[in-house]
């Protein structure tokens, strides 16, 4: 059992929960919880880390067969926990290695495509959201918040797990990409002549989300094929970007009849 927070594996588990740059080098993120636990495939699960309490009470209810398992005292969990009342169980995991064509291969492809999204919270819910409403792929600019956060990853239960996404370096040459796959891409925007519900999504569909603060770039909302916007009422002049995204796409799923 380890019970120093000095411990070279702790270490590294702080820096896992703390910096993406790490985690990038290592191809590998921190999950915590026993429902991310359950929801992980186990052939990804490079390491389980368990407090000396949760071991003691419900250890034996597990199945770690196979799995590499450390015991931390329970102060050391709290140690390198990245939340507020831990579980006693986290997991180191090898992250995900997609590529673009992963994320357009359906056959009627629903993708989104992320531009500098910098909330954790918008973030994972969008995902989350993603494969309740049948998105088939997520696509993201390299300044998006970093999907493998801890907070991010919580806020996907599973999700991220489900659905192909990628970081691109050229966001705009990913656009041209999906366009030449027979995609339409629709930009969610302020200046958008039509509504949402007045398109067409039964073909192959992706919708361009921008920044909480700024929304898209002049840049990547020239690259759609269409500018939509959601009716405001009142003095709101735009939704929150999960809010949008969910409205978008459960659109397709009525339209789809899915």
């Amino acid at each position: 059992m380890i019970t120093s927070t000095s411990n070279a594996k702790v270490k590294e588990l702080l820096n896992l929960q703390k910096k993406a740059k790490l985690r990038n080098e290592k191809k590998v993120f921190v999950v915590e919880g026993l429902r991310m636990f359950s929801e992980t495939p186990r052939e990804r699960i490079v390491q389980v880390y368990l407090s000396e309490s949760f071991h003691s009470k419900k250890g034996k209810q597990l199945n770690l067969s196979g799995l590499t398992v450390e015991i931390l005292s329970d102060t050391v969990f709290s140690y390198v926990s990245d939340t507020k009342s831990p579980q006693g169980i986290l997991c180191i995991v090898k992250q995900n290695d997609y590529i673009i064509e992963d994320v357009m291969k359906a056959e009627r492809a629903h993708i989104l495509m992320l531009e500098n999204l910098q909330d954790p919270g918008n973030m994972g819910t969008i995902m989350r959201t993603a494969e309740g409403a049948g998105v088939t792929g997520i696509l993201m600019s390299r300044d998006t918040v970093d999907i493998y956060n801890p907070k991010v990853v919580r806020s996907t239960m599973g999700s991220i797990y489900r659905i192909p996404f990628l970081y691109v370096e050229d966001f705009l040459a990913a656009a041209k990409v999906v366009k030449a796959a027979g995609i339409r891409i629709f930009a969610a925007h302020l200046d958008g002549k039509d509504t949402y519900d007045r398109q067409d999504y039964l073909g192959g569909t992706a919708f361009l989300i921008g920044n909480e603060g700024n929304g898209l770039t002049p840049e990547a909302a020239e690259a759609a094929d269409t500018w939509i916007r959601i009716p405001m009422h009142g003095k709101v002049e735009s939704l929150n970007a999960a809010i949008a995204s969910a409205i978008l796409m459960y659109e397709v799923c009525r339209q789809r009849g899915e």
